[in-house]
């Protein structure tokens, strides 16, 4: 078992889940309420990552992290390593790829309330900072913790993009479904399987007890 590769996937998928959720829930709230002509190109670039291969959108983070460009120049300028091919690079390529998993649960949940609960909060003299924290957030706990459960689950398990901008640099950004392909490469069969029906279990675990927390969550919400 190689635990130094899963440590480093569950540190990736915290870091991810940590930096994407807080702004993936103004991004949400905006497509779930605005009526801009824009909103549908939006919604395409956002879901962009769930039907490109995971080598494209590898090497276009490869080109826009690099050396040769700006970002890559400037974060190189101020602490002094490249930014791909490091575990900074893999978590801005982790957060790119996860946006629609973390955003579209988010809009979701904004949209199923219904219009009339925030025209009756505006009624009763709530500004808008208080409707949003009193009335959307409440009731879109459950898109949240979906939200959170597939980004954190889907960031554990990925392959493409982070070989394509990690690498594969022990203790760096060898992740633990890097590292159940070298053990595949090198015939380590019991090995690959450990680490595979570790990965397995934890999601699986995961998606499970986010079901039925939301499961919960929306049978409170139904009148008696």
């Amino acid at each position: 078992m190689d635990w130094q590769s899963f440590s480093l996937s569950l540190q990736l998928a915290l870091v991810t889940l940590a930096l994407l959720l807080p702004l993936s829930i103004p991004a949400a709230y905006w497509l779930a309420t605005t009526q801009r002509g824009i909103k549908p190109w939006v919604e395409g670039l956002i879901a962009l990552p769930l039907v490109l291969p995971p080598t494209v959108i590898g090497f276009y983070l490869l080109i826009v992290l690099g050396r040769q460009s700006w970002l890559g120049q400037a974060y190189e300028q101020l602490f002094g390593q490249p930014l791909v091919f490091s575990f900074s690079g893999l978590v801005l390529a982790s957060i790119i790829f996860n946006i629609p998993f973390a955003v579209q649960p988010i809009q979701r949940a904004f949209e199923a309330i219904p219009l009339e609960v925030r025209e009756a909060g505006q009624c009763c003299g709530l500004g808008f900072w208080q409707r949003f924290l009193r009335i959307d957030l409440p009731l879109s706990w459950p898109g949240m913790l979906s939200a959170a459960v597939i980004t954190f689950a889907h960031t554990l398990g990925e392959f493409g993009v982070v070989l394509m901008v990690g690498g594969n640099i022990p203790g760096e950004t060898k992740t633990v479904a890097i590292s159940i392909y070298d053990r595949t490469q090198a015939f380590d069969l019991a090995g690959a399987n450990a680490m595979s029906l570790l990965l397995l279990a934890i999601s699986l675990t995961t998606i499970v007890v986010s079901y039925g927390l939301v499961g919960r969550m929306m049978n409170a919400r139904r009148p008696v």
